[in-house]
């Protein structure tokens, strides 16, 4: 089958890029929400890292009332063990691994791939991640949950089994409760999964030092 590429935002290195990070956007919003945040990363003006703002595509959203906007997939509700739609989510998986397949065709291997996102976009970066058959860089997952709440998906990938993980949620996060983070996190460990895990005294947002802390994670995984 063949996917049409996601439009998306393109932030490239000065120098030539050799490592990639596929930032994934949460419900409502678009690439251009988080692609301004890569000076605040704190990374070496030499690094060789691109960074891909892709754009969900539109469709109607079932807890909104049935509007249409930016979704990865659509949220039924507010049940942390029945939020998301899977076959959504499964959609919007091959789109994502087209990402990465495209990065892996332009010379830059999975390993040197990080799959990030926050919010919906990070539920489907821990999900495309978990699933993805050749190893990558990372994992990255702010202020979201498993689409299967305290579950891990079906058929992970051996390849990711030992794929460095990180886990950021606000304590007082009145969209994605702290609590959903903790599930997603709790069935991680179970799993055998490296995820390290922070809280930030925040709500649904990022924080100018937990940006700090995400650069400081990518140079360690992409220097």
């Amino acid at each position: 089958m063949s996917v049409v590429p996601l439009e998306r935002i393109t932030v490239e290195p000065k120098a030539v890029a050799n490592a990639c990070v596929i930032w994934l956007h949460g419900l409502g919003d678009s690439g251009a929400g988080f692609a301004p945040v890569v000076p605040a990363l704190g990374l070496k003006a030499d690094h060789t890292i691109r960074f891909i703002f892709p754009h969900a595509p539109e469709q109607a959203v079932t807890i909104n009332s049935g509007y249409v906007m930016r979704s990865w997939y659509d949220i039924k509700g507010m049940d942390l063990l029945d939020r998301a739609d899977i076959q959504g989510v499964l959609a919007s998986e091959i789109r994502v691994k087209a990402l990465i397949e495209e990065q892996e065709a332009l010379g830059i291997s999975a390993d040197r791939i990080v799959l990030a996102g926050f919010s919906q976009g990070g539920v489907m970066s821990l999900f495309t991640g978990l699933r993805y058959p050749k190893k990558l860089a990372g994992i990255m997952g702010l202020s979201c949950y498993l689409p299967s709440g305290d579950k891990l998906p079906e058929k992970t990938s051996e390849q990711n089994s030992s794929t460095a993980i990180l886990q950021h949620h606000g304590l007082q996060d009145e969209v994605v409760p702290h609590q959903a983070g903790v599930m997603a996190r709790e069935a991680l460990l179970s799993g055998g999964y490296q995820t390290q895990w922070q809280e930030y005294t925040m709500g649904h947002n990022v924080l100018p030092q937990q940006l700090f802390d995400i650069g400081r994670w990518l140079t360690a995984r992409l220097s």
